[in-house]
């Protein structure tokens, strides 16, 4: 093997070797009109989660946004955390995502006095009358997403439901259509923060 050739070949293993590329077979007969191509291989990995499976059936609605701060940035991961815990998808955790920005705006409530919708409370508005778990639960952003999810997994169909359809299931809230405006938001923060 004549000393180019071999010098383009440990380029290439050191190239594989170093960056991680998986290169297949090289040619064991090479002549002199033949050149091996020495440039790098690009190698294309996913960091998102797919569109497509973050909102299978398209936004109903205008869609809203809001700005979030390190407390709702933080309890999205939280939320993320769980469901993957849960062994659920990234479909489940945009319901969640989504759900939570209605019924919160991702920010973990305690008791509210007079402006609380009876005695709802965390990150889902979650009731402690209804069976949801203690005011200490409910308030632990872990245990209300696996609270939510338990719930959306009981749900027949739920991965097939328009998301408002899936979360009003769940919730049973006075306004069902709601959760619709904010998936969107929600496919983005899971896209975001899936894999990080």
């Amino acid at each position: 093997m004549n000393t180019i050739l071999r010098k383009s070949v440990l380029g290439i293993a050191g190239l594989a070797f170093a960056g991680g590329v998986v290169g297949g077979p090289i040619a064991a007969h090479t002549s002199e009109h033949h050149a091996v191509d020495t440039r790098p291989v690009a190698v294309v990995q996913t960091d998102k989660p797919d569109t497509g499976k973050l909102i299978p059936h398209g936004t109903q609605g205008a869609q809203s946004r809001i700005a979030l701060n390190d407390e709702q940035t933080a309890n999205v991961k939280a939320i993320i955390a769980a469901t993957k815990k849960s062994g659920m998808d990234e479909r489940a955790a945009v319901i969640a995502i989504a759900t939570s920005l209605q019924e919160s705006k991702l920010e973990n409530l305690g008791h509210l006095g007079d402006r609380n919708d009876h005695d709802s409370l965390g990150l889902f508005q979650q009731r402690p009358s209804s069976g949801w778990g203690t005011p200490e639960q409910i308030t632990d952003p872990e245990y209300s997403t696996m609270a939510f999810l338990k719930g959306l997994k009981q749900v027949d169909g739920w991965q097939d439901m328009p998301l408002t359809d899936a979360a009003q299931t769940v919730q049973v809230s006075a306004y069902p259509d709601a959760y619709a405006q904010w998936e969107q938001q929600a496919a983005d923060l899971v896209a975001q923060h899936w894999n990080s």
